[in-house]
């Protein structure tokens, strides 16, 4: 995997604001005191800062030890039990979102940024659920959970995952760059629960993104079927999860492009700005007109700048298009931080799943250097920061059929990507109004 993309196939979701839903199923995890904690040493971390040292040209230092891929967990554990009549089925749920597929836990159904997965994951279990009341983590790897404590008094139907992290496995290839990638891989994860919790049926996942809680960073709720109306048809497909392996080439259709900006914008839930960095046969950055048809936001190449603002990776020049989902300022205090990143990742995933089962390659690109869009677009500077990307591209490396795809199976793409450059390039002009752009 690139070390600034990763396997995090770079990286997001529902564009509804987060619904409150029962809040005893979704409590805030602490006060934003802006110093969320390391997970392994417990070291406060003043997340303004580190933002702001992650989006310069610093490269980190040399690769260190990751420690286990799973947060080891107190007490024996168990198998998740066969969910009953009108039970939660958690083995499913959890088995289609976070359980690794290959025994060194790398590959699994969420992106993480070199396949690392920081992620952590908690259940506050409630009635309704195959497994009794209480608190449990999950061995994403052995798929298995541990018994931690009794349940919270007067728990609500079904089970509520909260996701925290543990730094260390991302610091260790990433260093000072690791917490906002590790904030991305949270809302990956929470976009991969939410997926599989409407493949399920029955109703709808309640999510928290606000960015006001670190412990939990973020928490999916699930109630048991038959306990709301249940969802509506084209709800209830599995969800895709792959990254294609660069190059990416091919520039998608319009209709392509207006679908995955669209599930952007919708499950980005107004945090971020998106748009569309296209090639040939007219480079523009593109975005989505109130009416839901392209607009040009401005004229000429952008890829090779942003091959050099995303870690150097020289494949991105060639990318078919790159959506970019934008903002989260550089004044900006933790819990936006948080929110911005967290929304970003869930975002990303989604548009993901969405540019795969149109027959897309894709695949999240995470880590962003001096890529302060606003400014090269001649708005004022530090304003307009790149938060989360994924790369698409109609042509990509054979890989096996995308799960869930339902457009044609690309070819294989041939060669290698030309190398990227050493600077950005001239600057992207505004287009004159007069100036025809795609429909």
């Amino acid at each position: 995997m690139d070390r600034a993309g990763g396997e995090r196939a770079g990286r997001s979701g529902d564009g509804r604001a987060d619904r409150a839903g029962d809040g005893r199923a979704l409590r805030a995890g602490g006060e934003d005191a802006g110093r969320p904690e390391d997970g392994d040493a417990g070291r406060p971390v003043d997340l303004v800062a580190v933002l702001a040292r992650a989006r310069s040209t610093e490269a980190p230092g040399p690769d260190t030890p990751a420690g286990p891929a799973v947060r080891p967990w107190p007490g024996p554990s168990r198998p998740l039990p066969a969910a009953g009549p009108g039970e939660l089925d958690l083995d499913r749920l959890l088995r289609l979102s976070l359980a690794a597929q290959d025994g060194t836990g790398r590959l699994r159904p969420a992106a993480s940024a070199g396949a690392l997965h920081p992620v952590d994951a908690r259940l506050v279990v409630g009635p309704g659920c195959p497994l009794p009341p209480g608190r449990y983590g999950y061995d994403p790897v052995r798929h298995r959970v541990h018994r931690l404590a009794p349940a919270p008094d007067g728990p609500p139907p079904g089970a509520t995952v909260e996701l925290s992290v543990t730094v260390r496995r991302t610091a260790s290839h990433y260093g000072h760059r690791a917490w906002p990638l590790a904030l991305l891989d949270t809302g990956h994860a929470a976009g991969a629960l939410w997926l599989a919790g409407r493949a399920r049926g029955g109703t709808e996942p309640v999510l928290r993104l606000d960015g006001r809680g670190e412990q939990p960073l973020a928490a999916v709720h699930f109630a048991p079927p038959g306990d709301a109306a249940p969802l509506a048809a084209g709800a209830h497909e599995p969800p895709a999860r792959r990254s294609a392996p660069p190059p990416l080439r091919g520039t998608p259709s319009p209709d392509d492009l207006r679908t995955v900006l669209a599930t952007a914008a919708e499950a980005g839930a107004g945090e971020l700005a998106w748009c569309a960095a296209v090639g040939e046969p007219r480079p523009a950055l593109v975005g989505l007109a109130p009416d839901g048809t392209l607009r040009r936001l401005a004229a000429g190449e952008a890829r090779p700048t942003l091959a050099v603002w995303a870690a150097g990776q020289r494949w991105i020049a060639d990318a078919g298009a790159v959506l970019l989902g934008y903002g989260c300022p550089a004044d900006a205090g933790p819990r936006r931080i948080r929110r911005a990143h967290l929304r970003a990742g869930f975002a990303v995933h989604l548009a993901q799943v969405a540019a795969v089962r149109r027959g897309l390659g894709a695949r999240p690109v995470g880590a962003w250097q001096q890529a302060d869009l606003g400014a090269a677009l001649g708005a004022a500077p530090g304003r307009d920061w790149i938060v989360h990307g994924l790369a698409l591209g109609t042509t990509y490396p054979a890989t096996g059929p995308a799960p869930g795809a339902t457009g044609p199976r690309p070819a294989p793409a041939s060669g290698t990507a030309r190398p990227g450059p050493t600077a950005p390039p001239p600057t992207i002009r505004t287009p004159h109004p007069d100036e025809e752009g795609p429909s």
